[in-house]
């Protein structure tokens, strides 16, 4: 008899289970679809021993110092702080837009007062910010919009920006200094020994019980529980019963090479000529020193594992629908990017996670202690309406 089922052994179901395990003494049967736990943070050494991201770059950053002294429970750390590239014009300059972005792509020599001037000049404001293409065009103007966002935009997400919520380019800001850093958030780093390995410590309990490569819908028959973590995509526990709601998926093409540096920057984003978006270069995210290094090109596609909600209000809509019905489960809890159909960094699913179990643990003391009032008025006729006490 187990007290919780957690479908998916990602950051959501992991913190949950840890929590419930640990912090609790529940006991907790999680179960993935995947051959391994840690969902699309899991990390693996590859045939050639170096230590890859399977499912692309997971880049550890925030500012929530509670969620990242609760990670470190589970990890050392390596500091890091992670910078990208745009290829541009026959050109590798960094991104977010910086002082140095401009002055290389146009030849200049402006400084942190000139270039504010600059970008006044370019920019085109918009009377109302609703797309994410008036988030760039009213910042940076029409040629810098068309050189850095919009073609990358069109391939992740198969829609111009000016099809695309706001929210999705007010991600990356633009500087008047040189800060080539991708983040600028309190708490930048790398778990030393991989997310795999964390993810193991986080599940090292006798309370925790593992299953991969498994159906939850198949355990259902098979294992008692009282309540359910789900983690998976809503419209899937529903049967879709509204219809499917739309995601973007990614297709993962890695490659080792004979020699110790592919390219000059962590990451490398490419806005425009090129069917994939970026490459990444896993040494520089590890520190692991090795003779050979090991990439990967991610190429957006519409069909495949479900990684980004897409921002559009109909989508919302239809999701809206999916969250009445999870509202009105009885003993289920729907936690993190799929079930919420939101895009969370790693942070803001682990933030989530403690939250959801604080709300929980509460929910049960508050239910034990209405147990125990309802007690105390108990006499020879049994239990008095608790609402007309006092």
């Amino acid at each position: 008899m187990f007290d919780y089922l957690i479908v998916g052994a990602g950051f959501a179901g992991s913190v949950l289970a840890e929590r419930l395990a640990n912090g609790s003494g529940k006991k907790v049967l999680i179960c993935d679809r995947r051959p391994h736990i840690g969902g699309n943070a899991y990390d693996e050494y590859n045939s050639d021993g170096i230590l890859v991201h399977r499912y692309g770059p997971h880049i550890f950053h925030t500012n929530a110092k509670d969620v990242f002294d609760y990670l470190s429970r589970f990890t050392e750390w390596r500091e890091y702080q992670h910078r990208v590239l745009a290829s541009v014009d026959g050109m590798q300059v960094p991104i977010p837009i910086n002082l140095d972005t401009i002055n290389s792509l146009y030849g200049l020599n402006l400084d942190s007062l000139s270039i504010q001037d600059f970008f006044d000049r370019i920019k085109e404001p918009r009377d109302s910010i609703t797309t994410s293409e008036d988030v760039v065009v009213s910042a940076v103007g029409k040629e810098l919009y068309e050189k850095f966002f919009r073609g990358y935009t069109r391939k992740q997400w198969g829609l111009d920006p000016s099809e695309l919520d706001a929210s999705v380019t007010a991600r990356v800001p633009t500087r008047t200094n040189r800060d080539d850093r991708y983040f600028t958030d309190t708490y930048q780093a790398m778990p030393r020994h991989g997310y795999t390995r964390m993810f193991e410590k986080m599940l090292d309990n006798p309370n925790i019980k593992v299953l991969l490569n498994c159906d939850y819908r198949e355990l259902q028959d098979e294992f008692f529980y009282r309540e359910m973590i789900y983690t998976g995509p809503v419209d899937s526990y529903f049967d879709f019963r509204y219809g499917k709601l739309p995601y973007r998926s990614l297709e993962f093409r890695h490659e080792t090479h004979d020699r110790e540096v592919f390219q000059a920057a962590p990451v490398v984003n490419y806005p425009n000529e090129q069917p994939y978006t970026r490459v990444t270069e896993f040494k520089y995210l590890t520190g692991q020193t090795h003779p050979k290094t090991s990439i990967v090109y991610e190429y957006p596609q519409a069909e495949g594992d479900p990684y980004y909600p897409i921002p559009m209000p109909e989508n919302a809509e239809l999701y809206a629908k999916y969250k009445e019905l999870a509202d009105a489960e009885m003993d289920v809890h729907f936690v993190g990017r799929l079930a919420t159909y939101k895009y969370y960094n790693m942070d803001q699913v682990v933030a989530q996670a403690l939250t959801t179990y604080g709300k929980m643990v509460g929910e049960k003391r508050k239910a034990a202690a209405t147990m125990q009032l309802g007690a105390a008025y108990t006499n020879g006729n049994g239990f008095r309406n608790l609402e007309t006490v006092g």
